[in-house]
């Protein structure tokens, strides 16, 4: 175990070996002058003195202190497999290993994490007699199985110990570190009971013994046990100890009782950087930005020495509430302050670019990590991989997808761990565009060649994906996996997404269904379903989940108020919308952001409400953002208002707002009043400014995957059949009363022709296929890219009279479910 030289004592020896060096057991005359003067000397050039004699010397065992000096100075400088070949030599050369000799040699396998190598020379002090009878061998032996990542050899050997009587607290403690080493937490606080509870008075948990097992609390977050060995250690007198006093108030902290860390931090009345970093670690991980700040000033300010865990800790602070150039400069300052970063701190750089997107500020952090850190000897190859899957991370969040899946790519399939082909697959899908190729990597990772288990993350992220492009079918099948599989860490996780997924593939019916299967819901759980049921058009339902949360004293806070507005607007509950943002302050604390002016203008505008949109505009606290001027925009485009539509262009223009959205829906507003020229103006506008106006393009799942089709496209293989319907179909529906809507033909053409040019909208050529390739019943579920069509909706409406299918489109602004000759959104959309 790696201790404080305080803690390195038992009770079965009488002496330690600094004694036994400063005082050999046998005559001076029988020991060369470079040997006496070994302990005072701790030069590489004394060392090979003494070695030289060693090697021409008959072997002696009173001599043998001398091998056991050089072998553990080898491992106190690191030297684990100089310790090692030394160890060989002195065997060799037929000198015989005592008990001092083991302990160190244990120590530098357990280093190198060489079990064969240890569990040899185990077998070897065995045959020797120096285990079973010596504890100081025996509890090195313990501790070299567990740090060899072998508890199970290590908790056979203690039980040997036990049986035999031959143990100690430091038997103990070896096999409580054992457990905290490789991460079982609760295997360790139970061995820590029976220590405690075996009644023998020599046995009394000691400060390394807290030391110890207080890291089990925190990492299975097991406060109340923290706090009963945190009343121990005052019993006994140990809080004075710096090492004890830091492992609690990191134990507080990683448990996320920050006020608890930090009375005890206070308390202590001897600190070290260690116990400032708990703190500061602390309060990054629970996201009290104000909390690490202040305390790393203090830090400053008292002239305590800032470490590269301070650091992490504040860069890893900034990156989690999205600061991803805060972080950048604290990172730069660590450079330049000499501090050397490490994998942790590197990750927390990462991720403040990806929160970020400054894909920049991530390659010049790339370089960093090629020069400083990556390659390096001595580098854990676990966190050399950690930091690599924080690149792929950062390239994909900032929609640099090639480069992250080329660094991806040149990974052996071997050192893949599930992290790297999580953040690939979550890099994928937060982009709608490569959403698909999230699913293609999932279906990789799982098959025969890779064999690879997602975890909770994987699943989650697969989701997002299936959400982004409407893949219910392939939704379905992780849902189906995720219940073979049982994820039950994650169940609330998953769950939540799969809420997510369902109501964005349209069926809103199986997310409720996920949501009243949850045992526990959190407020995300809530959110998700209300947000469902809002881009679906069931308002109604939107707010007696609203109700429901409230009943379940759940913090309702901005963003359930977002949601519920969207709800309103979405279902035509105009006032029962002006009601809940005017009583939003009053009844539950929260001030509306520009977030909620945002749904109060679309839920006016929507409502013909125009007058009433502007004046809240006018009556603003804030300055609107371009936001705002959007919401109205739409307004005047669907309600035909020209002079108010020029006005909010005209305000986001001043904003520097320009895309092809903000020129199509005026150019669509000018098409619609027949404003021939205007049309031809905003044109040219967007062609001198580099503006392209996105295709519209709609897909369509069928019997052999997704198909995706264009404005006027003709490249499917089924064309011919596609039109063939299309003019079938609208032959019909004319004679139902469907009229074209030839203003949405934006053309300066005559109406017949504008007919035709309606009839080749990406949605019509969509559904035309569904109908062709999916079987009679069964919905057919279309997603456009943009807005839906006014006329295609109307269409679409008269056609869901004359065919056995219900129709869910989804826009970018919602669904529409198209059934018996209406549509879910009773006009509001």
């Amino acid at each position: 175990m790696l201790l404080p030289p305080k803690y390195r004592h038992h009770r079965h020896c009488q002496s330690t070996l600094w004694p036994l060096i400063l005082k050999p057991r046998f005559s001076s005359s029988t020991v060369p002058h470079q040997c006496r003067l070994l302990p005072d000397c701790p030069s590489s050039d004394s060392d090979s003195d003494v070695l030289s004699f060693l090697r021409r010397a008959a072997p002696s065992r009173s001599a043998v202190f001398y091998w056991n000096t050089l072998i553990k100075r080898s491992v106190s400088l690191q030297n684990q497999r100089t310790a090692l070949q030394l160890f060989d030599e002195m065997r060799r050369l037929e000198w015989v290993p005592d008990g001092y000799t083991y302990p160190y040699v244990f120590k530098a396998c357990g280093d190198l994490s060489s079990l064969l190598t240890g569990a040899s020379l185990h077998a070897l002090a065995l045959v020797s007699g120096y285990t079973n009878c010596n504890v100081f061998v025996d509890n090195a032996a313990v501790a070299m199985y567990g740090r060899c990542g072998s508890a199970n050899q290590a908790q056979q050997l203690f039980d040997e110990m036990l049986e035999r009587g031959v143990f100690d607290t430091i038997s103990w403690n070896s096999i409580i570190s054992v457990y905290v080493h490789i991460g079982e937490g609760r295997r360790a606080l139970r061995m820590f009971e029976k220590m405690v509870s075996t009644g023998d008075i020599s046995i009394r948990a000691d400060a390394v013994s807290l030391v110890n097992v207080l890291p089990a609390c925190a990492s299975v977050k097991s406060w109340r046990r923290g706090m009963e060995i945190h009343a121990y250690a005052v019993r006994r007198g140990l809080l004075d100890d710096i090492f004890v006093g830091n492992a609690i108030v990191d134990m507080y902290a990683k448990c996320g009782l920050m006020d608890e860390a930090k009375n005890v931090f206070d308390r202590m009345e001897v600190k070290d950087v260690v116990s400032w970093n708990a703190l500061v670690t602390g309060y990054s991980q629970t996201g009290n930005f104000d909390g690490a700040l202040g305390l790393f000033e203090s830090m400053r300010e008292k002239g305590i020495e800032l470490n590269v865990v301070t650091w992490s800790a504040v860069i890893a602070a900034y990156a989690q509430r999205g600061l991803g150039y805060e972080a950048l400069d604290v990172f730069r300052e660590m450079i330049v302050s000499g501090s050397q970063p490490n994998a942790v701190t590197l990750v927390s750089v990462l991720s403040g670019c990806a929160a970020y997107g400054a894909l920049d500020q991530g390659k010049e952090t790339h370089c960093c990590v090629v020069k400083q850190f990556l390659n390096l000897e001595g580098n854990d190859p676990g966190d050399e991989m950690m930091v690599i899957n924080g690149l792929i991370d950062m390239y994909a969040k900032c929609k640099s997808t090639v480069k992250a899946r080329a660094m991806f790519n040149s990974i052996e399939s071997k050192d893949k761990s599930v992290v790297t082909w999580t953040v690939m697959i979550g890099g994928y899908a937060q982009h709608g565009e490569e959403a698909s190729d999230a699913l293609v990597l999932l279906s990789q990772m799982v098959s025969d060649e890779y064999k690879m288990m997602p975890n909770g993350f994987t699943i989650s992220s697969a989701l997002v994906a299936c959400a982004r492009i409407g893949a219910l079918r392939v939704g379905r099948e992780i849902h189906a996996y995720s219940l073979r599989n049982r994820y039950d860490d994650a169940i609330v996780f998953i769950s939540n997404c799969l809420i997510d997924m369902y109501s964005k593939s349209g069926d809103v019916d199986a997310a409720r269904a996920v949501f009243d299967s949850l045992a526990k819901k959190n407020a995300v759980s809530w959110t998700s379903i209300m947000t469902g049921y809002g881009l679906h058009g069931r308002g109604e339902e939107a707010l007696e989940i609203f109700d429901g949360m409230r009943k379940a004293r759940l913090k309702i806070d901005g963003v359930t108020f977002v949601v519920v507005l969207y709800a309103c607007s979405h279902s035509g509950r105009v006032d029962e919308g002006i009601n809940y943002f005017q009583n939003m302050k009053k009844d539950f604390g929260v001030a509306p952001e520009i977030e909620h002016y945002a749904c109060m203008v679309d839920l006016l505008g929507r409502g013909g409400r125009l007058d009433e949109a502007v004046d809240l505009i006018k009556d603003m606290s804030m300055e609107p953002t371009p936001i705002i001027w959007v919401a109205l925009l739409s307004a005047c485009r669907v309600h035909g208002n020209v002079e108010l539509g020029e006005h909010a262009v005209n305000r986001l223009l001043e904003l520097n707002f320009e895309n092809d959205g903000l020129y199509t829906l005026l150019s669509n507003i000018y098409a619609s009043a027949r404003r021939w020229k205007d049309v031809s103006r905003v044109r040219l506008l967007m062609k001198r400014a580099g503006i392209k106006k996105r295709p519209g393009c709609s897909w369509v799942q069928g019997k052999k995957g997704t198909a995706t089709f264009y404005v006027g496209d003709k490249s499917h293989p089924m064309a011919k059949d596609i039109y063939n319907l299309l003019d079938d179909l609208i032959h019909r529906i004319k004679k139902m009363g469907y009229l074209p809507e030839t203003a949405f033909a934006l053309h300066d053409v005559d109406d017949e022709e504008k007919g035709d040019l309606l009839l080749e909208h990406s949605e019509k050529l969509a559904l035309a296929y569904g109908i062709l390739t999916t079987a009679s019943g069964v919905p057919i579920r279309i997603t456009k890219n943009l807005r839906v069509c006014g006329d295609c909706h109307t269409a679409f409406t008269y056609i869901s009279r004359i065919i056995d299918h219900e129709v869910v489109l989804r826009d970018t602004s919602r669904f529409h479910h198209f059934k018996n000759g209406s549509c879910s959104c009773n006009g509001y959309w």
